[in-house]
């Protein structure tokens, strides 16, 4: 007789994004050890019953270090560089403890809301020194049991222009972050900037996630300018873009010719619905613009794109709850997608994003972490369109949350 196979979980009657029907999915010392319509063995059982079940969502952009400061500052605030300002009068006030005790509210929700995989720039400055990245490098720590987090440090307020944010944005580097990014906009030479960026990133063999061409004028950019510098450092698939909101300014043939520029340079662009829709076309009077950059047309169009949180509850966003799902339904109502494109909106906030942060070990697939949590729906245009609870989740095949359905008390 063959032995049985031995599995320390099975989840039974999952349904994946893969087009068959409900599968069971053995978990084996953390790890997803066999995916088959039935597993034959002994082991604790989980009966989804046909529920949609996903690696989790994947954050691909957001900002733990200044979450959470409604009331610390007016939120009146008319343009990027207002809020920009508005947070760096705060920053210097702040400490160790009080960026990990926000950063951690942000971390539990986006947990329990079925983020598994995340990526969260740092400030870097005279200002707030390393105090914001010793707080987030603690909160990495701190919550590896339930979520993966990645640290992006970059220099908000400019470089080439910020006497000593160079030394400490090179010690952070030293000290283990995982990605360089940069905000070139807030520099009074952003070429110089975007070069020296990518002179530390190829220094310390990291990935690039840059903020770029934040406004809605079309007439000057510096996506050009990021492209060029890719190319030449064969930096090819490790280089991102957030906000872009520039190309939604775009019409049908430039739009076309920057989808191509941007594929053909392999850099990926990352779309922040929240903080994009808040802030852009502010000036206008009637007939306001979105802002909003359309990531599922770039990616049809051979760009790697996602959707992210950004701010939660600042002076750039005063709104969130670090909800993936709810992020991607936000997006696909204010682009306009149809049905047919729900499930794009899906990949948005989980496959892509893992590909744009590289991370090979991502999916429901054997040899992958066990890292799974189950919706309230049956299918991926569903998790779209209902915004269904998030019911449970597994960090390397330990439980990590488990939300109950509601109960009707009827007469």
């Amino acid at each position: 007789m063959s032995a049985k196979p031995a599995f320390d979980l099975v989840f039974r009657n999952a349904v994946t994004r893969a087009p068959a029907g409900a599968v069971d999915i053995g978990i084996a010392n953390g790890t997803i050890a066999a995916i088959a319509p039935h597993l034959a063995c002994e082991a604790v059982e989980i009966d989804l019953g046909g529920r949609l079940t996903l690696p989790g969502f994947v954050d691909s952009h957001i900002h733990l270090d200044k979450a959470c400061l409604l009331g610390r500052c007016g939120h009146d605030h008319a343009s990027v560089a207002d809020a920009i300002r508005a947070v760096a009068a705060m920053k210097r006030d702040f400490t160790v403890e009080d960026v990990h005790a926000r950063g951690a509210k942000v971390i539990e929700r986006a947990i329990t809301a079925g983020t598994t995989r995340m990526r969260t720039h740092v400030e870097i400055d005279p200002r707030i020194g390393l105090r914001g990245y010793q707080a987030v490098k603690a909160l990495k720590r701190d919550y590896a049991w339930a979520l993966d987090l990645s640290l992006c440090v970059f220099p908000q307020e400019g470089l080439t222009n910020d006497p000593g944010a160079d030394e400490l944005l090179v010690a952070a580097l030293r000290d283990g972050a995982d990605a360089i990014g940069g905000c070139p906009y807030a520099d009074t030479d952003p070429n110089a900037h975007i070069t020296r960026i990518f002179d530390l990133a190829q220094e310390f063999d990291l990935d690039v996630d840059l903020h770029l061409d934040f406004d809605l004028d079309p007439s000057w950019s510096h996506m050009e300018e990021v492209c060029r510098q890719t190319e030449r450092r064969n930096y090819h698939g490790r280089v991102a873009i957030g906000h872009a909101t520039k190309l939604s300014a775009l019409p049908p043939d430039s739009l076309k010719a920057a989808t191509g520029r941007l594929a053909k340079a392999g850099v990926a662009v990352t779309v922040l619905p929240a903080t994009d829709l808040y802030l852009m076309g502010r000036d206008a009077t009637h007939n306001t613009p979105r802002g909003l950059t359309l990531a599922h047309r770039l990616a049809a169009g051979g760009v790697l794109c996602s959707v992210a949180t950004n701010n939660v509850q600042n002076p750039f966003t005063p709104f969130g709850d670090a909800s993936l799902l709810r992020m991607a339904n936000l997006y696909a109502n204010a682009a306009q997608v149809g049905i047919s494109e729900f499930e794009a909106c899906l990949d948005l906030v989980t496959d892509l994003p893992a590909r744009l942060m590289n991370l090979g070990d991502y999916g429901i697939a054997v040899g992958n972490p066990a890292d799974i949590v189950v919706l309230d729906t049956d299918s991926g245009p569903g998790a779209i369109a209902e915004l269904p609870d998030v019911l449970m989740g597994f960090k390397r095949g330990r439980k990590v949350f488990e939300r109950q359905r509601p109960t009707l008390f009827r007469p």
